[in-house]
C-alpha cells in the first residue's frame, strides 16, 4: 500500500498541505540531496512530462522545476512567456488551457498574474497542478523550500523568530511562509512600511492560529531580534505607477554595517531577485543564505513532482 499522501495532488496553497504531508516533503528532499550528493543517477520519473506554464518571467522557480524533472529522469516541455507565446494571447480561458495541456503532460506548474488563476487550471485539469506564484496570492513551493532552508540553516523550525522585511502586502512569498510557519512554535517579526505591511486578514489569521506576530516599521529592531531574516524586494510590477514605486525603493537596505548590529549569526535569506535590498558586501558572510536557498529548490521541488506522480 502506497504511503505517499500526496498522489496526485493538486498544491495551490501551502494551506493544501498538513504539518505533516510538509514534513514527509521536508524529508524527502533531504533524501533525494543525499543521493544527487553522492552521485546516484535517478530514474523514478522516467517516460513522465512535466508541462511548465509561466505567464510572468521567473528564472529560479521556472528552471529548479525543470532541473528537478530532468535530475528524476523526467521529460519538460515549456512556454516560458505564455502571455504572448500561447494562445492566451488569442484569447483561450484557462479553462481550455487546463483541458488541453493535460494530453501533453503528466503535471502542471503554472506562473500567473492573477489570484486564484492556479486554482481555476486545478479545477480544470485532470493531472495534478503546482502553483509556481498567482500574482500577489501564494507561492507554496517557494514556502516549502523555505522551510528546508530555515532548517538546514538554523538545524530545527522551533523555537526561531523570524523577521519578514520588505514588501509585506504584493509579496506572495511571505504570505505562504508565514502560514506554513504557523505549524511550528516561531514567532513572526513583519517588517514593512505601513501602505505594504502584511495584509491584515493574514495577520489576524496568524494570530488566530497562535503564532506571536509583530508588527513594525523598525528593521534595526527586527534584526536585532531575529534569528533568520526574510528580506524581499520592493516589487515595482504590483505599483500601478512608477512614482509610487520609487517612493518605497530603498526604504530597507541590509548591508554588512546593519549586520554589525543584528543578533549574531542571524540568517539572511531572500527568495530572489533582489535589486538594491541587500548590498554586495553581505554576500561573502557565512551567514548569508540565498544563494544556498534557490539551490534548495531544486531537490525540494523534485520531493513534490515525485510525490505528486507517485513516484515514491
Amino acid at each position: 500500500m502506497n504511503t505517499n499522501p500526496l498522489v496526485g495532488r493538486d498544491v495551490v496553497s501551502i494551506s493544501d498541505l498538513s504539518k505533516a504531508e510538509i514534513r514527509a516533503i521536508l524529508d524527502q528532499a533531504a533524501d533525494f540531496e543525499r543521493r544527487l550528493q553522492a552521485g546516484e543517477r535517478l530514474t523514478l520519473l522516467d517516460g513522465r512530462i512535466l508541462a511548465t506554464v509561466f505567464y510572468e518571467p521567473s528564472t529560479r522557480t521556472r528552471l529548479s522545476f525543470e532541473s528537478a524533472m530532468h535530475r528524476l529522469g523526467g521529460a519538460v516541455i515549456s512556454v516560458a512567456e505564455a502571455k504572448s507565446s500561447s494562445s492566451a494571447a488569442k484569447g483561450e480561458t484557462i479553462y481550455d488551457s487546463g483541458r488541453m495541456l493535460e494530453s501533453y503532460a503528466d503535471v502542471l506548474v503554472q506562473r500567473h498574474p492573477a489570484v486564484g488563476s492556479a486554482r481555476a487550471l486545478a479545477d480544470a485539469a485532470g493531472v495534478p497542478v503546482i502553483n509556481a506564484g498567482d500574482g500577489t496570492g501564494e507561492h507554496p513551493t517557494q514556502a516549502l523550500l523555505d522551510l528546508y532552508t530555515i532548517e538546514r540553516e538554523k538545524g530545527a523550525l522551533d523555537g526561531l523568530t523570524v523577521a519578514m522585511i520588505g514588501d509585506l502586502k504584493n509579496g506572495r512569498t511571505v504570505h505562504s511562509l508565514s502560514k506554513a510557519l504557523a505549524h511550528w512554535k516561531t514567532k513572526l517579526i513583519l517588517c514593512a512600511p505601513k501602505a505594504l505591511s502584511m495584509p491584515p486578514q493574514l495577520v489576524a489569521q496568524l494570530r488566530s492560529d497562535g503564532v506571536a506576530a509583530i508588527e513594525t516599521e523598525n528593521m534595526g529592531a527586527a534584526l536585532a531580534q531575529a534569528d533568520v531574516a526574510y528580506i524581499t524586494r520592493i516589487q515595482q510590477e504590483r505599483f500601478e505607477t512608477i512614482e509610487e514605486y520609487v517612493a518605497y525603493r530603498g526604504v530597507y537596505v541590509i548591508t554588512a554595517e546593519a549586520l554589525s548590529k543584528a543578533k549574531p549569526g542571524v540568517t539572511i535569506m531572500h527568495p530572489l531577485p533582489r535589486v538594491d535590498e541587500i548590498a554586495t558586501d553581505v554576500d561573502p558572510l557565512p551567514n548569508a543564505a540565498y544563494f544556498r536557498q534557490a539551490r534548495y529548490g531544486v531537490f525540494v521541488r523534485m520531493a513534490l513532482l515525485a510525490m505528486v506522480l507517485g513516484a515514491i
